[in-house]
């Protein structure tokens, strides 16, 4: 364990500070206590995905929708169950009538501090565009479950990144419709 006095706020931006501690340099979010990852399946087995832009990859990249716990500065602290739900409807349009956790853990370890949730979103219902805010341009895509794999490969075909945790979502998504 390396101790909070021997840990260095190298540089401190808007939304990320660049920290030292020890030998080990990593980025931590100044601006939210968590992230969210929505795994929406409709009622007839669509699987719901969002496509952006991402500046750091330079790509465009699907992914399931998803965004940050608490980070719009409110006195109230956010579950994440209501920051999936939130974000779910802002960048699908979709209210989810059951949303539960999956699973919690480290983004990328060795970059990062930041640690994610992954929650399933059922009983969904179609109430907006969806499309994210002003700073997102979000499309939304509805592809059946049992078209997914080749949905995915076409859109790598196309050029996009393919984001990985996609797979860990299938991989629950397949086993909730085993059992369901």
């Amino acid at each position: 364990m390396i101790s909070k006095k021997k840990k260095m706020i190298i540089h401190q931006g808007r939304f990320i500070r660049f920290i030292q501690a020890a030998e080990w340099e990593y980025v931590e979010r100044s601006n939210c206590t968590g992230i969210v990852i929505i795994v929406p399946i409709t009622d007839d087995h669509k699987v719901v995905f969002v496509e952006q832009f991402r500046p750091p990859v330079n790509k465009k990249v699907i992914e399931f929708p998803a965004g940050l716990v608490n980070d719009r500065g409110e006195k109230k602290k956010e579950s994440i169950l209501t920051a999936a739900k939130r974000e779910l409807i802002e960048e699908t349009g979709y209210q989810a009538k059951k949303v539960v956790k999956l699973l919690e853990g480290p983004v990328s370890s060795g970059l990062t501090s930041d640690q994610v949730t992954m929650v399933m979103a059922t009983g969904l219902k179609k109430i907006g565009q969806g499309g994210g805010d002003e700073t997102e341009g979000i499309t939304v895509y509805e592809i059946p479950l049992k078209k997914v794999e080749v949905w995915l490969k076409q859109q790598e075909q196309k050029g996009y990144l393919i984001e990985p945790k996609i797979y860990a979502g299938l991989y629950f998504l397949c086993k909730y419709n085993e059992t369901s």
